[in-house]
């Protein structure tokens, strides 16, 4: 039996037995904060702070115009998926500089989403690139954002040297449906590689 407490969407319920670690990632203002905020059926852990003219001197923001925070740690959010499963959704870090939490924060994930911007394919590699040095399987998200160029998705996987197996979807981080389906997605590829390797 469910604890009362589980009731008001705080709680893990009495009756949850697996817990499934997802990683949100991608480059510097990709909307991995949104994604996970957007999702979670808690009020999301944030470690957002206000960037200063120091940071200015690190974080590329070219083509991310009105950013004025950033992550400096992780974000993290809960979705219950059933009665005995849970989903805990840890978004890291965009920037270089935070690599080694980035590297701390991977340890244990089944699996990762790499949120990207059409706008800026080319800064998606590095992360990519980390996501197979740590041997994490991952799918892969455009994320929408206003003003930027839609590309039809055999050009993007190529864009993005992405093998052929490699999910590649998109979605609006702001959206929950969209959102879902992403997650969906990779949590699909995730169970047929399992299976595929079993």
């Amino acid at each position: 039996m469910a604890s009362a407490l589980a009731s008001d969407g705080v709680y893990l319920r009495d009756t949850v037995r697996t817990a499934v670690k997802l990683l949100v990632v991608g480059p510097f203002a990709v909307g991995k904060t949104t994604y996970v905020g957007t999702l979670s059926e808690i009020r999301p852990l944030r470690t957002e702070e206000t960037m200063t003219q120091a940071g200015a001197l690190v974080d590329d923001l070219a083509g991310v115009s009105g950013k004025s925070t950033t992550t400096v740690a992780l974000d993290f959010g809960r979705l219950t998926l059933s009665d005995e499963l849970v989903l805990y959704l840890f978004g890291a870090p965009g920037q270089q500089r935070f690599t080694q939490v980035w590297k701390d924060i991977a340890h244990g994930a089944l699996g990762a989403l790499v949120l990207t911007d059409s706008r800026r394919l080319e800064q998606s590699f590095e992360v990519m690139s980390l996501l197979e040095e740590l041997d994490i399987p991952y799918a892969v998200a455009v994320n929408s954002f206003d003003g930027a160029p839609a590309f039809p998705g055999a050009e993007l996987r190529d864009a993005l040297d992405l093998l052929p197996e490699t999910p590649l979807v998109f979605c609006d981080a702001r959206d929950v449906t969209s959102s879902t389906q992403a997650l969906v997605t990779l949590v699909e590829y995730l169970l047929n590689r399992n299976q595929e390797n079993a």
